[in-house]
C-alpha cells in the first residue's frame, strides 16, 4: 500500500539560522551545544528535534516550524501538520487507527494517515533541560495507548554525536503491540546510502503514479544502496523504499556535512512484516529543488506490551565536515575512511 503524500514546504538556510533563537514563532526551544555540533529541541509539537548542524553550518534537517499553530488543541480528530524535523511514530502504519475508539470513522476506514496526534503534535512535559541533554514525556495517547519518553543528549567523548533515546510505555489496561519508529526529515536533494546484502532486500512502493510522478530509483552495488536523485529535466519522484539493512547505519551527504545515523541492527523477523527496518520516503522534483523532502526512517522491533510495560530504542547521530565531491565514489571513500572509528560495518 503506497504511503500517503506528505505536505511539502520550502526550506531556506535562513530558517536554519533563525532556529538558533530561543523562542521562534512561539515555540519553546532548548539548545544543545558543545562547540562542535548544535541541536535544538522543543517540548511543543510532539517533543520534536528541530535542528542538528555542525558549528557554523546550516541545519541538516528539513523543518517548517511555521506549518501550524503550536497552541492549537490536539485531539483524536487532529490532522497531520507538516512541521517536519525529527519525530517518533508507532508502527505499523496500517494499524494506526485500528485499535482505538476515540475516532470511530478512522477506525472503520482503517486510516493510514495521519499519525497519532497525541505523539506527534501534542505538547510534551519538559522533564529536564541542560546544555548537554533534554528530556521530555508525551501525554498518554488514547489512540495508540502509548506514552513516549524521549531524551536527546550530546555524547561524552564524541563531540560530533547526538544520542536519541526513546521509551514507549503501554498506558492501557490491556495489551498493545507496536514498534518505535524514528522519522528524520532532510531536504530532498540529500544523497543517502544504506548497507544492504543485495537488491532482494529492497522493495519500492510508488506513491505518485496518479499524478504522473515516477517511483524512487536505486543503485545497489558493492553491498550499498544509493537512492538516486532525479536529474534536471527528469520527472519528479515520489514513493517509499523498504530495506532490510546488512549493518546498523545509514549515511547522508549534503553541502559540507556528512550525516551518519546508527542503530541496533535487527533480524528481519523482529520487524513487522508491513515495514522495513530502514525506510526512505522520497518526494523530489528537480524543477522545484527547494521543495520536497526525504525521510530517513528506522523501525525498532515490533513488540507486545503488557499494561505498564516499556520498550526502548535509540539512534546515534554523527555529523562530520565533508569537503569532497558530490559523487558516489567520493562519498564511499569518505565513509570507508571513517568506518573503523565509527564502527560502520559492511564497508
Amino acid at each position: 500500500m503506497p504511503t500517503p503524500k506528505r505536505a511539502t514546504r520550502i526550506y531556506t538556510p535562513l530558517l536554519a539560522l533563525l532556529l538558533s533563537t530561543p523562542a521562534l514563532a512561539g515555540l519553546p526551544v532548548h539548545t544543545l551545544d558543545n562547540g562542535a555540533v548544535r541541536a535544538t529541541v522543543t517540548e511543543a509539537i510532539g517533543g520534536r528535534l528541530l535542528s542538528f548542524a555542525l558549528a557554523g553550518q546550516p541545519n541538516f534537517l528539513r523543518v517548517d516550524e511555521s506549518a501550524g499553530d503550536p497552541a492549537a488543541p490536539v485531539d483524536a480528530a487532529s490532522g497531520n501538520v507538516g512541521y517536519l524535523g525529527h519525530e517518533v511514530w508507532a508502527g505499523p502504519q496500517k494499524q494506526w487507527w485500528v485499535h482505538q475508539d476515540v475516532n470511530p470513522a478512522r477506525r472503520a476506514e482503517k486510516a493510514v494517515w495521519p499519525p497519532d496526534p497525541y505523539l506527534s503534535l501534542a505538547r510534551y512535559t519538559l522533564d529536564a533541560a541542560g546544555r548537554d541533554a533534554v528530556a521530555v514525556t508525551s501525554p498518554a495517547s488514547p489512540v495508540s495507548g502509548l506514552q513516549l519518553v524521549k531524551r536527546y543528549a550530546l555524547v561524552p567523548g564524541q563531540p560530533n554525536s547526538l544520542r536519541l533515546d526513546v521509551g514507549a510505555i503501554n498506558r492501557r489496561p490491556g495489551e498493545v503491540a507496536w514498534d518505535i519508529w524514528f522519522n528524520t526529515r532532510v531536504p530532498a536533494d540529500t544523497q543517502v546510502y544504506v548497507p544492504v546484502a543485495g537488491a532482494a532486500d529492497v522493495r519500492i512502493e510508488a506513491a505518485g503514479a496518479a499524478e504522473g510522478l515516477a517511483p524512487p530509483r536505486t543503485l545497489v552495488a558493492g553491498g550499498l544502496l544509493a537512492l538516486e536523485l532525479p536529474a534536471s529535466g527528469q520527472a519528479a519522484r515520489r514513493g517509499k523504499l523498504f530495506a532490510q539493512p546488512s549493518a546498523g547505519w545509514m549515511a547522508a551527504f549534503r553541502g559540507g556535512q556528512a550525516f551518519i545515523v546508527q542503530f541496533a541492527l535487527q533480524p528481519r523477523a523482529a520487524i513487522h512484516p508491513d515495514q522495513g527496518q530502514v525506510e526512505l520516503y522520497q518526494d523530489a522534483d528537480p524543477a522545484r529543488p527547494d521543495q520536497g523532502v526525504l525521510e530517513m526512517e528506522v523501525h525498532a522491533p515490533w513488540q507486545r506490551l503488557a499494561p505498564g510495560q516499556r520498550m526502548d530504542a535509540h539512534e546515534t547521530w554523527t555529523l562530520l565536515p565533508y569537503a569532497g565531491a558530490a559523487t558516489r565514489t567520493a562519498h564511499l571513500a569518505f565513509l570507508r575512511a571513517q568506518a573503523r572509528r565509527l564502527g560502520l560495518d559492511g564497508l
